[in-house]
C-alpha cells in the first residue's frame, strides 16, 4: 500500500504549521477560511488519521524543493566523499560551499533542511496536540494508543535528523502551542528526548502494519541506532539483540532487490518513505532525487550526485575476495575520463566487489536493463564531476515501460522507486559494531560475513548482456566484471573488528545517505574526510581543488535566519555551533 500524500497534505497546509494563529473576538471575522479544515473539524477518527498521514508526508518534503529530505544525499553523501554534487559548476551552485566545507549560516540550502526537518516536528507535535481532543467513538483505545506511538515515532525521527545534520538543536514538543514556545533554547542536549519517544513506540506500537509506517520493530531499531550514536554500546546490543531475534526481518536474497520498485518493501525493508506515479498526480513520486539521474542523454535529469573515484576504488578486492582497507587508492580502478565515448575502451579487468556495479555506473558495465554505461554520453562535466553515475537511485527500463517507476514533469522523472531510510544490514552492521565493542568477536565477525555472504550470491550480481544489439532478450550467465568478494575469518581483536564493520557499511551502504554521519559518530570525520580531499582534490581541482575540513564541519551552521527570529528580551535563544 502506497501512503496518498495528496489528499490530507495540502489540504492541511495551512492549518498544520508551527504555531496558532490569533483569531478577532468580532465574529464577522471569525469565519473559517475556504479551504482550510478547522481543529474542530479534525476531532474525529478520520481527522486524525488523516493529520497522521500528513506527518509522514513531511519526509517527502516540500514541494519544488530539494536538498531537505532524510534521504540526504547532500548531507549524508556528498560530505562524505562517496559522490561529488556533480552536473556542473554554476548549476545548483548553492551546494558548492557545502561540498568543500566552505558554508555560511545564510546558504539557503542549511535553512531549507531545518525549515523541512522542524516542520515534520511541528505536524507529529499537531497530532499529539488534537489527538486527546477525539472524542469519536470509531476511534477504539488501540488506534489512539498506535496513533501517539506514531506521532512520537516521527516526532524522534525528525530530530534525530536534526540533530544528525545541526547537532545543538532545540526539543520541541507538543506543549509548544503559541508563537513563543518555539523561541526554545538550543543548550541542552536533546539525545534523551528523542530515546523517551522512540521507546515510546517501541512499547506501544503493533509488530505489523501498512508498508510505510513505523511498527514496533522499526521503533526497537531506530532506538538501537540511537544508542550508537550516544556510545551506548551495551544498550545498543541488547536492542539489536530483540530486533534480530524477533524475525521480523532478513536480508534480501540479492544486493539489488533493494533498489527495485519491484521488490521493494521487502523483508530487509525495516524503514521506507513510499513513493508513487501513476496514481493522478505528478507529485507523490520521489522529488528529491530528480536531479539525479545521469544527463545529458538518459531519460532523466540532471547529472548530479556522481560518485567519486575514492568510492569505486573503495571496491577493489584481494585475492581472498576482501577489501583492501589500508591501500585500496595506491591505484585507480580504470576509469574512462580522458576518452569520448566514441573511442575504444576496456573496464578494469582486476577482482572487485560485486556491489560496485549495483551502486556506480561506469563505463563498459550495463547500467540497469537500459543499455552499456557509454561514459562521456551521459556526464556533462567530467573535469568537474568525474566519469561516474549513481545507479540505486534508478528506474529500470522494465519499470519505465509498465508505467511503475517515473512520471515526467519539466524534464525531469518523478520516480515511484522507494527510499528506505533503514534497512536490515544496517541493522546486522550496527549490531556487529555493538558486538565488537562490548559483545563477542566471533558474533561481530557472524554478522559481518552474512552481509557478504548475501553480496557473493551469483544470482545477485551484474552480467552481460546477452546480445548488445538485441536488449530486449535480456542478460546471460556471464558476470560483467571480475566479481570475487569472500567472508572474513573472526576477528582477532577490537581494532580490527571496528576497521572491517566500519569499511563494510562505506560498501554496503554507499549512496545511502549515512557515510558522513558515520564518521562524525566514530570521531574520525577530520582524517577520513581530508584524506579523501587531499586525493580527489588533486584530480578535481574545480571542484575540491583547495578544500579543507575543520572540526567545526562536524555540523552544519544554525540557520542565519534562524538564530534572527529566536530572540526575547534581546537575546538569542538559539546559540550559533562553534566556529561558524
Amino acid at each position: 500500500m502506497k501512503i496518498n500524500k495528496n489528499i490530507i497534505a495540502y489540504s492541511l497546509m495551512g492549518y498544520l504549521t508551527m504555531g496558532l494563529s490569533i483569531s478577532c473576538s468580532d465574529s464577522f471575522l471569525d469565519q473559517p477560511p475556504s479551504g482550510v479544515f478547522s481543529q474542530q473539524g479534525l476531532t474525529n477518527k478520520i481527522g486524525i488519521e488523516g493529520m497522521l498521514i500528513n506527518a509522514y508526508a513531511s519526509m517527502h518534503g516540500p514541494a519544488g524543493s530539494w536538498y531537505t529530505t532524510p534521504v540526504n544525499w547532500v548531507w549524508g553523501s556528498v560530505t562524505a566523499g562517496e559522490a561529488y554534487k556533480g552536473s556542473e559548476k554554476n548549476d545548483q551552485s548553492d551546494v558548492n560551499p557545502i561540498e568543500r566545507f566552505e558554508v555560511l549560516p545564510s546558504n539557503p540550502l542549511i535553512r531549507s533542511k531545518w525549515d523541512a526537518t522542524y516542520n515534520g516536528v511541528g505536524r507529529a507535535n499537531k497530532v499529539l496536540q488534537v489527538l486527546p481532543e477525539v472524542t469519536d467513538v470509531n476511534l477504539s483505545d488501540a488506534d489512539r494508543i498506535r496513533i501517539e506511538a506514531e506521532a512520537k515515532f516521527l516526532r524522534a525521527f525528525f530530530h534525530f535528523e536534526a540533530k544528525k545534520v545541526f547537532g545543538n538543536v532545540p526539543f520541541v514538543g507538543d506543549d509548544a502551542l503559541l508563537p513563543e514556545d518555539f523561541k526554545i533554547p538550543n543548550s541542552t542536549d536533546i539525545w534523551s528526548k528523542i530515546e523517551e519517544d522512540f521507546k515510546f513506540a517501541y512499547d506501544n506500537l503493533p509488530a505489523s502494519g501498512a508498508p510505510g509506517r513505523a511498527k514496533k520493530w522499526t521503533a526497537a531499531a531506530y532506538l538501537g541506532k540511537v544508542y550508537m550514536y550516544e556510545n551506548k554500546f551495551a544498550e545498543a546490543k541488547a536492542i539489536f539483540d530483540a530486533v534480530i531475534s524477533a524475525g521480523v526481518y532478513g536480508l534480501a536474497t540479492k544486493f539489488s532487490d533493494n533498489f527495485n520498485a519491484a521488490s521493494e518493501n521487502n523483508i530487509e525493508t525495516v524503514f521506507a518513505i513510499q513513493f508513487s506515479v501513476g496514481d493522478g498526480s505528478t507529485t507523490n513520486g520521489n522529488y528529491e532525487m530528480t536531479l539525479n539521474y545521469p544527463a545529458p542523454n538518459f531519460n532523466g535529469c540532471c547529472g548530479f550526485y556522481q560518485p567519486t573515484q575514492d568510492l569505486v576504488n573503495s571496491y577493489k578486492v584481494d585475492a581472498a575476495g576482501l577489501p583492501m582497507i589500508d591501500s585500496y587508492n595506491a591505484s585507480d580502478v580504470t576509469s574512462d575520463e580522458a576518452l569520448t565515448s566514441s573511442q575504444p575502451f576496456t573496464p578494469y579487468a582486476g577482482t572487485l566487489d560485486p556491489r560496485l556495479d549495483w551502486t556506480v555506473g561506469r563505463r563498459g558495465i550495463p547500467y540497469l536493463d537500459w543499455q552499456l554505461h557509454p561514459g562521456h554520453d551521459w556526464i556533462r562535466d567530467v573535469s568537474f564531476s568525474g566519469p561516474y553515475s549513481p545507479i540505486k537511485n534508478t528506474w529500470t527500463r522494465k519499470e519505465q515501460d509498465a508505467k511503475t517507476a517515473s512520471a515526467a514533469g519539466w524534464g525531469w522523472n518523478n520516480n515511484a522507486r522507494n527510499f528506505t531510510f533503514m534497512r536490515f544490514a544496517d541493522v546486522l552492521l550496527m549490531a556487529a559494531e555493538a558486538e565488537a565493542e562490548v559483545g563477542s568477536l566471533a558474533k561481530a565477525t557472524e554478522y559481518v560475513n552474512r552481509i557478504r555472504t548475501r553480496a557473493a550470491n551469483p544470482e545477485g550480481f551484474v552480467h552481460q548482456f546477452k546480445d548488445l544489439t538485441k536488449l530486449d532478450l535480456g542478460f546471460s550467465d556471464i558476470p560483467a566484471a571480475n566479481y570475487v568478494i569472500g567472508t572474513y575469518p573472526t576477528f582477532a581483536d577490537k581494532a580490527t573488528a571496528q576497521k572491517a564493520i566500519r569499511f563494510e557499511r562505506k560498501l554496503e551502504l554507499a549512496m545511502e545517505g549515512h557515510r558522513f554521519f558515520d564518521l562524525v559518530r566514530w570521531g574520525t570525520a577530520e582524517a577520513e574526510i581530508n584524506a579523501f580531499l587531499a586525493f580527489e582534490g588533486a584530480k578535481r581541482v574545480a571542484c575540491l581543488g583547495g578544500a579543507h575540513f575543520d572540526a567545526k564541519n562536524k555540523y552544519m551552521p544554525i540557520p542565519e535566519y534562524a538564530i534572527n527570529q529566536s530572540f526575547v528580551e534581546g537575546v538569542a535563544t538559539l546559540v550559533q555551533n562553534p566556529g561558524y
